[in-house]
């Protein structure tokens, strides 16, 4: 079974019922897909490709309001990543989508565009760096969409992954958001304007988040509160001219390229946290992933392990 009738034979075998709560997508997969990660957020933030790998990154747009992430395994063998997404481009297009890119493994970049392009941890989503395939597809007009639907299929030998990201600017933001109270300062602990001076992101350029906690086995940022992202956020509101990077960190338990997903992708949520809790533009915030290649003590010990786990506050410039 090759070319165009595999391709007509993989859509007639479509199935409904993979619909989520507030997914606004009726998207259909093969039979047999099996939903492996769901991460809905009510405020987030997702980078839409637009463009392959160009050398010092990935050209996208930026959309910021109800983000939601979805990950699928198809265990059939034998699947190509076209045969996987034409149908699924076919239902966009057919809801009203614009297809403003497409590429595969190669033309994207390989693993440039794989790490420079946001990836549920796995297992969840493997991607296959020489068997991929991406598309962004967008409503509205491509510099400011309203909408933004992000697929990335990718296949082995026995199973075949789908990632897709929706993005929704439409909500009301400032409803949203909390209503943030400022702590009283001790008196005898000097002014607000000398702790913010005298904070090691400006005085050092960079501050360790150390009190951050993650859910067990998940990259999802604990509730808090954490007296080290308060701070850092008192720093910002201060400063609106700082732009900062939020950089993960891993120990070396594991591969490169799972710990640099897991560090990424625990950036990402504390960045996500500074928007949607303290009301810092995203546009001042970056997330990257280092995994182990940073450490700060030795991986050989218990101790210097839960060290070398971290995310850090990076001060890049100001603007």
């Amino acid at each position: 079974m090759t070319g165009f009738r595999s391709v007509f034979i993989l859509s007639a075998l479509l199935t409904a019922g993979l619909t989520a709560p507030g997914w606004a997508l009726d998207l259909q997969l093969p039979v047999g897909a099996e939903l492996t990660a769901e991460r809905p957020s009510e405020l987030d933030s997702f980078a839409a490709p637009i463009a392959p790998f160009d050398g010092a990154g990935v050209p996208a747009v930026t959309l910021e309001g109800a983000i939601t992430r979805r990950a699928w395994r198809i265990p059939s063998p034998g699947l190509t990543p076209l045969q996987i997404i034409v149908p699924l481009r076919a239902q966009l297009e057919e809801a009203g989508y614009d297809l403003a890119f497409e590429c595969a493994s190669d033309i994207c970049g390989g693993f440039d565009f794989r790490f420079n392009t946001e990836v549920l941890p796995g297992p969840n989503m493997y991607v296959n760096i020489s068997r991929f395939r991406y598309l962004t597809a967008l409503r509205g007009p491509r510099e400011a969409p309203t909408q933004a639907v992000g697929v990335f299929v990718s296949v082995t030998a026995a199973s075949a992954y789908v990632q897709i990201i929706f993005a929704d600017t439409g909500v009301d933001v400032e409803d949203m958001l909390p209503e943030r109270t400022v702590a009283p300062v001790d008196p005898d602990q000097g002014t607000v304007g000398d702790s913010i001076e005298m904070h090691p992101l400006l005085t050092e350029g960079h501050v360790a988040l150390s009190d951050l906690d993650f859910a067990t086995g998940t990259t999802d940022l604990g509730p808090g509160p954490f007296a080290s992202l308060q701070a850092l956020a008192e720093v910002l509101r201060a400063r609106p001219d700082l732009r900062i990077a939020l950089v993960g960190h891993t120990d070396t338990v594991g591969g490169l390229e799972p710990n640099v997903v897991v560090s990424r992708e625990r950036a990402r949520s504390v960045r996500a946290r500074l928007i949607s809790e303290f009301r810092i533009a995203a546009g001042r915030l970056d997330a990257e992933g280092m995994g182990y290649l940073a450490p700060i003590a030795s991986n050989l010990t218990a101790e210097g392990r839960d060290r070398n786990r971290r995310v850090e506050a990076i001060l890049l410039n100001v603007e």
